[in-house]
C-alpha cells in the first residue's frame, strides 16, 4: 500500500473483480503470481485447488460458501482456478499416501475424493509417474472448472456473460503460467 488514501479505501470494504481458487501450498501465492495489490483478488485456498460439485445439504462447506460470497455478495466477474506443478495433494492422491487414520476419518482423504475420477482417468493413459502427476494436476483444474458450472449462481452468471471462468497452471520450476483452452482441452503458455 503506497499511501494513506489507498489504506482508507481498503478499510471501507472490498470490491475485487476476481476470485481465485488456489492451492494452500505455501509456494503458490496468487497475489504474488498475478502481481496484484491488496484488495484486487478474493482468494479461496484449499488442498489441490479443488472445487467440489454443488451440493445443497447440511454441513460445513468452506470452498462452496466462499464461492457463493464471491459471486452473490462481491459480484466478481472472473473466477480463476489456479493449479500448480509439484502439488503435494495431487502427489498424495496419485501415490495413495493420503492421511489415513485408524478410523478412516481423515479430512484430507475425504477432500481428495473429489479428484478420484480424474486420477482414474489419468492412470488409464499409461504415462510415466512424472507425466501422471503433471497430467493429474492439470486435469483437476479442468474438472474444477466443470464443477464450478454445477453451482446455479455461477452457471447463471457464465451463461449471461456476467462471469468468466478460467483455469491456470503455474509451473514452479520455470515461473510460467499456462491457461486452459476449453476448445482444445490443453494448456497454452501465457
Amino acid at each position: 500500500i503506497e499511501n494513506k488514501k489507498e489504506l482508507t479505501i481498503l478499510a471501507e470494504g472490498q470490491s475485487p473483480r476476481i476470485a481465485v481458487i488456489s492451492c494452500c501450498d505455501s509456494r503458490v501465492d496468487p497475489t504474488i503470481i498475478f502481481d496484484a495489490a491488496p484488495g484486487d483478488l478474493f482468494v479461496i485456498r484449499n488442498i489441490a485447488n479443488l472445487v467440489p460439485e454443488y451440493e445443497n445439504s447440511n454441513g460445513a462447506k468452506g470452498t462452496s460458501s466462499a464461492l457463493e460470497f464471491a459471486v452473490t455478495e462481491l459480484k466478481v466477474s472472473h473466477i480463476v482456478v489456479l493449479g500448480h506443478a509439484q502439488c503435494g495433494g495431487i502427489a498424495a492422491l496419485m501415490d495413495r499416501k493420503l492421511c489415513r487414520t485408524t478410523n478412516n476419518t481423515s479430512f484430507v482423504d475425504q477432500w481428495m475424493e473429489i479428484a478420484e475420477p480424474v486420477k482414474q482417468n489419468v492412470i488409464s493413459k499409461n504415462l510415466s509417474a512424472k507425466e501422471e502427476y503433471t497430467e493429474c494436476e492439470k486435469a483437476t483444474i479442468a474438472q474444477s472448472l466443470q464443477n464450478l458450472m454445477t453451482f446455479p449462481w455461477i452457471n447463471d452468471g457464465v451463461n449471461s456473460g456476467e462471469i468468466k471462468i478460467h483455469g491456470w497452471y503455474y509451473n514452479l520450476n520455470k515461473g510460467t503460467l499456462s491457461c486452459y483452452d476449453e476448445k482444445t482441452k490443453t494448456f497454452v503458455k501465457v
